[in-house]
């Protein structure tokens, strides 16, 4: 994940909720992704060095939400230098053509025509080589990207002569793409999230101010939930046997709108205190988050050393 500071409920419903059903059964590697932030990838326009803070607030949201270090593998992408020396060898055996072909190159290279982001679906390829990973959790607008470092695997696979990379698959979200407070994709550039920390005050009045039913301007009217905002965080906070109460109620006119954004705070109030309370405990020890980055970093090393000398090996870089 890209550090852009405190995360917002999106980040949580489409990414960490996918990273914390994977953290009791598999070996997981989940790191702060430095380097892509500054290469003008996926949106951004190339930039500095991501600031401490921001990395520190964002990996500060993966322990609130339950990431846990001792159960997984968490590191700073720029601290190894094994990601870049694998990148320069696939980058020595990857067509030009391959990456030129890239959706998100295609679409930002007049605006960002640099060679950061022609080569970001090839390092994040050695992101996820250098582990030998086989499932990626990824959105939709990455499938493209783990196309590529398929292709690469099978490509470096045949010339070697050997299975060496495994070929990564998708694991993609089972949550919707959670819409922000105007209806539109929850998104920190357009103003319309809701801190995964944000306090109560602020949450409820968030709440309140959402835009609802278009077609349902009095209290008596009949509402449809298909057609409102709120409904699409219902979908994904509230319990299942609660939406059927709000969706009757919305469609009678049984109840009113805000009623119904009171039942959203509800459901999400609680879960927020869960995640600041979790947060304080690392808050009071912010070098223990650091440590936790530097102690994964080594762990991460050690693996991703061991994928270059098999591939030094292969290669006659002995």
């Amino acid at each position: 994940m890209r550090p852009t500071g405190a995360l917002h409920i999106g980040h949580f419903h489409g990414v960490l909720s996918t990273w914390l059903q994977l953290q009791p059964t598999h070996e997981c590697l989940f790191f702060v992704a430095d380097w892509h932030a500054m290469a003008g990838g996926s949106g951004s326009g190339g930039s500095a060095a991501p600031r401490e803070e921001a990395v520190y607030e964002m990996v500060l949201d993966w322990l609130a939400a339950g990431i846990d270090p001792q159960r997984c593998t968490l590191f700073l992408q720029s601290r190894l230098t094994e990601h870049a020396e694998l990148f320069t060898l696939l980058a020595l055996h990857t067509p030009l053509a391959w990456l030129e072909r890239v959706p998100g190159f295609r679409e930002k290279r007049d605006q960002h025509p640099g060679f950061g982001l022609l080569a970001y679906p090839l390092l994040q390829a050695a992101d996820i080589l250098a582990y030998k990973g086989q499932w990626v959790p990824v959105g939709e607008d990455q499938q493209a990207h783990l196309e590529l470092a398929r292709e690469v695997a099978r490509r470096l696979n045949h010339q070697l002569g050997r299975p060496l990379f495994a070929e990564p698959q998708a694991l993609l979200s089972s949550s919707p793409r959670l819409p922000g407070l105007d209806g539109r994709k929850m998104s920190k550039s357009r103003g319309n999230t809701i801190a995964m920390r944000e306090a109560p005050e602020s949450t409820r009045v968030k709440l309140d101010h959402m835009p609802t039913d278009p077609q349902r301007v009095r209290r008596t009217d009949a509402g449809e939930p298909e057609r409102c905002p709120v409904w699409a965080l219902h979908q994904v906070i509230t319990a299942p046997a609660r939406q059927t109460e709000l969706a009757q109620g919305c469609r009678s006119a049984g109840m009113g709108c805000l009623d119904c954004k009171a039942v959203l705070a509800e459901s999400l109030l609680p879960q927020q205190a869960v995640w600041r309370e979790r947060a304080a405990a690392f808050q009071e020890q912010p070098k223990q988050v650091h440590w936790m980055l530097e102690m994964g970093s080594e762990r991460a090393r050690s693996l991703a050393r061991r994928t270059l000398v098999e591939l030094r090996e292969a290669l006659g870089l002995r």
